[in-house]
């Protein structure tokens, strides 16, 4: 299975990926998870060791493989570079391991706009359609609040799109702009998580309020998150209930033809 996670700063999309990584690999899974946000927290989220985080470089930011790949150095406008690099490799070389996690940064094009054609928007995009075309295990790919590294080349390949909400306007309404972005590269199939879910009526506004998108699951608020956080632990762990909650988006998922 091939997923992305996407949705407004700080609603717990990475919380999110952490969980669905934890509930893959105790269903025998291997599970390959990249952290898509130009902030990178993913690793933090899924308790790795503080040492494998810092052996770890985000993509965008390897100027010699960029260039050694692509014949162009980063940041690099309107020259000629190769348009299909090999990136086959990366995945494997780049990455950290815990757990049975495999745990990829990609990193942001920093110049340019969503559209530029640049050596490293180039790399990653070409990285991002081997990954999902050729990996063969599970694929969560934590994204900030767009589709930025997917395109229309790539969206077919991807399995689902949860959109993560609270139960606020603000945030629902920035579901819907991510939904828009993903209908406009075609992705088939989208979905929305509600969470920070305190009460039943948490639940009724997230659902009623849904921008047009199913809604395959609820996390709720609970204090195990920061506790998490604090001791550098996945909140799979602490959580019974989030485990639970978890468990049950991915039998939901797992029944999507």
């Amino acid at each position: 299975m091939k997923l992305a996670i996407s949705g407004k700063g700080g609603v717990g999309k990475t919380t999110l990926t952490s969980l669905l990584a934890y509930t893959f690999v105790d269903q025998g899974y291997n599970v390959l998870a990249i952290d898509a946000d130009p902030s990178p927290c993913l690793g933090d989220a899924l308790g790795f060791p503080r040492e494998l985080l810092q052996g770890l470089t985000p993509i965008a930011e390897m100027g010699d493989l960029i260039e050694e790949r692509t014949g162009a150095k980063p940041g690099t406008y309107g020259g000629v570079f190769k348009m299909n690099p090999r990136v086959d490799d990366i995945p494997d070389k780049f990455s950290a391991t815990y757990r049975g996690i495999k745990l990829l940064e990609l990193g942001a094009v920093k110049m340019g706009g969503s559209g530029c054609i640049c050596a490293e928007s180039v790399l990653l995009k070409q990285l991002v359609s081997i990954i999902l075309l050729q990996r063969n295990e599970v694929v969560l790919m934590d994204m900030y609040a767009g589709v930025e590294h997917l395109g229309r080349a790539t969206s077919d390949m991807v399995d689902a799109l949860l959109i993560v909400a609270e139960p606020t306007a603000r945030s629902l309404g920035t579901a819907a702009q991510i939904k828009q972005l993903a209908t406009d590269i075609k992705i088939p199939r989208l979905y929305l998580v509600g969470s920070k879910v305190a009460s039943q009526a948490d639940r009724e506004f997230i659902t009623t309020n849904s921008p047009g998108l199913p809604v395959i699951g609820f996390l709720s608020a609970d204090p195990a998150v920061l506790n998490a956080d604090r001791e550098r632990k996945p909140v799979y762990d602490l959580s019974p209930t989030l485990a639970q909650q978890a468990r049950e988006i991915v039998a939901a998922l797992q029944t999507i033809q």
